[in-house]
This record gives C-alpha cells, structure tokens and sequence, in this order.
C-alpha cells in the first residue's frame, strides 16, 4: 500500500495494530477522523490517552475501574459471600448486563493455556484461594467459556480451594461446549447463572 503522507502510513501502521483490523480497513478509519472536526479528534486522542495512562485494576476483584476499589466490590448491596470467577472484564460485563447476579467477582485475567504459554502463576488464582482462606466467601461460581482451557482452569483452582469449606459450583452448560462466554446471549448467560450446579456434578456430564 502506497501513501502519499508519511503521516498518514504512521498513523495506518498504528491503527492496523488493533486486534481485527487490517491495514485497508485502518486506512478508512484513518481518513474518516481526518474528515472530523479536529476537537473531535482530539477529544477521541484525549480519551484513549487519559484512560491508558489513569486506569487502574480493583484491588480486591482486579476488574478494571477508574479507584481502588471498583463500584461492584463497594456497593454494600451486592452479597459478598458468592464469587462469580471469570476469566476477564468482557466477562463480567457479559454477566451483569443479564442482571440475574447479585454477588461479586474475581477476574482471572486469562485462563491457564500451556499452548499459549499461560500457566497458573499468570493468573490471579492466589489472591481468589486468599479471599476464600478469609471464611467470608460460602460459594465460588466458575463461569469460564466451555472450551479445555476453561475446563483445564477451573479444575485446577478447585484442587486449590479443596481444603476449604465452601460451595464450588459452575454455570450450567446453557453455553455450548467451545463457545466463549462473552458471546453467549443475555438470556441463555442469565439461566445459566440461575440453574448453576456443583462442580462435581458437572464432571459427570
């Protein structure tokens, strides 16, 4: 692809960066804010920047939020006894858009895929065994997308969480065996978080 503007190739470059977007479709998006007004422009430039430079990770669920403790973990109306585990912010936006769950959550950040170079120690399992050590938390809800990673994820924190006494449980196969979580409709992602069943149960599905 040629440019008459090395501005312009720079700015494609970077634009291309971003996950499903190829260098045409950059181009477009490229030329279309320079069509905008500039203050809109600069308004979008702002507003990438501020938020990757002052964003922050809750400290007790490490979802992201703009304080130290995200807006989910400090409303006194959600029950802190159940934990909804997820493998990211997607996730829990995903969740919550249903509007059928009422306790907290913790964000994994990933799940465990050896392919992937993704091992245990690159999640934020320790902290969740840590919360569930504190003897407030009586149910740990595993909702992780269907696929062998997830699976391969969730059993390996419940050996983590087997001395404990609490209710380990997961989302009811609502989702389809392989499908992602974030891409589950509202409503079959809300019966699944309603009809949960124990872990155990599920293995032997």
């Amino acid at each position: 692809m040629d440019f008459s503007s090395k501005l312009l190739e720079l700015a494609v470059d970077q634009m291309s960066q971003l996950p499903g977007i190829g260098k045409r479709t950059a181009l477009r998006l490229v030329l279309h804010l320079l069509k905008q007004p500039k203050e809109k422009t600069e308004g979008i430039v702002s507003a990438l920047s501020s938020f990757r430079s002052e964003i922050i990770f809750c400290s007790k669920c490490h979802n992201i939020a703009d304080t130290k403790i995200c807006e989910i973990c400090s409303n006194p109306r959600r029950i802190d006894s159940q934990i909804c585990v997820v493998e990211d912010i997607r996730d829990v936006m995903a969740i919550e858009n249903t509007g059928q769950f009422q306790g907290k959550y913790h964000v994994l950040n990933g799940i465990i895929s050896p392919i992937d170079g993704v091992g245990p120690q690159d999640l934020t399992i320790n902290t969740l065994v840590d919360k569930v050590k504190e003897g407030n938390v009586k149910e740990v809800i595993f909702a992780l997308s269907a696929t062998m990673e997830g699976d391969t994820t969730i059993f390996y924190i419940n050996k983590q969480l087997a001395s404990f006494e609490v209710l380990i449980s997961t989302i009811a196969r609502g989702i389809q065996v392989g499908d992602e979580l974030e891409y589950a409709d509202e409503v079959t992602l809300g019966r699944s978080i309603l009809k949960r069943i124990p872990y155990e149960d599920s293995l032997q599905g």
